[in-house]
């Protein structure tokens, strides 16, 4: 479906069933009572009612809702950060032990105010987790953090299950998509985390309907692998507000499955492809061997310890 005029309906299969059952509700109310926040509402990510009621998992959002960057694609408010809170660590620690969550996203605002691009603050919410949700693995989606190697390295010492990082668009459009980020300097970053960690899974995503053409789409493909990722995810964008860029094209879902099986056969590990994908969607299906064993270890271990 093309666009046509100045907006272009959302076809059928966009269609989201809303869900508040008692789970969501829980998660809504635990959220606001850390004062934490979440990306699932921050940027209005159009499967939070099946992650939070169906599936009991949320992406929590670190550094505070300002982001220093203004994207086009983005619904995060913008503008210069007014807090720094060294103790959202523990609190958001504490609310994945409470939420019982066995697998937990973590992102952030950019925060291009702060020396190592919040890669501290990262590391130290690792290792909250671990302490106190030992059993839970992790996965962390940052900034490019200007591409700073001591950033990187402050926040793969604390050793996340999954590194994340989009890529967002192809190259062609990155200058109109993105602020500040570039094309090259998130391959860059990528490949320096698969350098530091090599058995750490590496994911990237880019959103479809922004104008790219199929080959566009494909040469991303390959720029990923050439930088050692691992993992990829390819979702429909979704204008947040008219502000925000307009949707130029809707894909089927059966041009994002041709799209998947394209993905899996020139060799990316896994691949999950749908008009209502992103970053996070199933995001526990995707950990690693090594940490999923660790998973499981440690869950035996508790049940054990119980009985």
């Amino acid at each position: 479906m093309e666009r046509h005029g100045k907006y272009l309906r959302k076809p059928e299969w966009l269609k989201i069933r809303l869900d508040t059952n008692q789970d969501y509700r829980e998660i809504k109310t635990l959220i606001r009572e850390e004062r934490l926040h979440t990306v699932c509402e921050e940027a209005r990510c159009p499967n939070i009612h099946e992650c939070w009621a169906a599936r009991r998992t949320a992406t929590f959002m670190i550094l505070g809702d300002i982001c220093t960057r203004g994207c086009r694609f983005c619904a995060v408010k913008t503008g210069r950060p007014t807090e720094l809170d060294l103790r959202e660590p523990e609190r958001v620690a504490d609310s994945v032990k409470k939420m019982g969550l066995r697998h937990v996203v973590v992102t952030a605002v950019a925060r291009d105010d702060l020396n190592d691009g919040g890669a501290g603050v990262f590391a130290e919410t690792i290792r909250a987790i671990r302490r106190k949700v030992p059993y839970c693995t992790i996965e962390v989606l940052p900034s490019d953090m200007k591409g700073d190697d001591d950033s990187i390295k402050t926040l793969m010492d604390a050793k996340p299950d999954i590194f994340d990082h989009n890529i967002e668009t192809v190259r062609r459009l990155t200058r109109r998509v993105r602020a500040i980020a570039t094309y090259d300097r998130s391959l860059s970053v990528l490949r320096r985390v698969k350098e530091i960690s090599p058995d750490t899974p590496v994911k990237s995503s880019i959103m479809v309907g922004l104008g790219e053409t199929k080959e566009e789409i494909l040469q991303t493909m390959d720029d990923l692998l050439e930088n050692h990722v691992d993992i990829m995810v390819i979702g429909q964008y979704l204008q947040p507000t008219r502000k925000h860029l307009d949707v130029v094209r809707y894909y089927t879902p059966e041009e994002f499955n041709e799209l998947r099986k394209i993905a899996l056969k020139k060799g990316f590990k896994f691949c999950e492809a749908g008009p209502l994908a992103r970053s996070s969607y199933h995001a526990d299906e995707q950990v690693g061997a090594e940490s999923r064993r660790r998973h499981d270890r440690l869950i035996t271990e508790e049940m054990k310890a119980e009985n």
